[in-house]
């Protein structure tokens, strides 16, 4: 399978989706737009919200025999698409290290990413029991234990990004 990458109107990428497949019913291609589900305190109330982990961005995959080039001006044709990803000129599946990103959080993490259940070491180290942070410790760049927040960088195309997921903190002695 190839997955190529998709830019469309942030937060567009349900519209998108919706509207492509309405459009073409014929034609049958996954489409992914990984979300995260996060507490966002507003007003001293916590408030779960979910938006995408890679905002304007939605992920196709097609099968080694087919080809980009047989469906590029169907999304084109749709409304709010923008680009492909390298460029439209220069369409390229995703590979190296852009798929294993973008493969994390289609099939390990699930199509919305909730909270990971993790642990601090006794060198005050997080230690990540499951979910969507599992494997992706090396990319943490800052964690707030008060906010129960992870924040992470991820790179997409040579270009970096910081998101936050969410996790919660358990003993070491609840570990699975």
């Amino acid at each position: 399978m190839n997955y190529y990458a998709l830019q469309v109107k942030t937060r567009g990428e349900e519209k998108y989706t919706k509207l492509f497949k309405a459009l073409y019913p014929d034609i049958q291609i996954p489409f992914y737009f990984p979300q995260r589900k996060i507490d966002i305190r507003r007003k001293g109330k916590f408030i779960q919200t979910q938006s995408a982990i890679f905002p304007g961005y939605i992920f196709i995959e097609i099968s080694e025999e087919d080809t980009i080039l047989k469906y590029q001006w169907f999304f084109r044709k749709t409304d709010g698409f923008i680009r492909f990803l390298r460029s439209n000129q220069n369409i390229m599946p995703l590979a190296d290290r852009d798929l294993d990103v973008v493969l994390h959080f289609i099939k390990k993490a699930g199509p919305i990413a909730g909270k990971s259940k993790v642990y601090f070491n006794e060198d005050s180290r997080i230690v990540v029991v499951e979910g969507p942070l599992m494997g992706l410790e090396g990319k943490i760049i800052k964690v707030d234990k008060r906010k129960g927040r992870a924040k992470i960088k991820l790179d997409l195309y040579e270009d970096s990004f910081a998101i936050d997921l969410g996790f919660e903190i358990i003993r070491p002695s609840d570990r699975h």
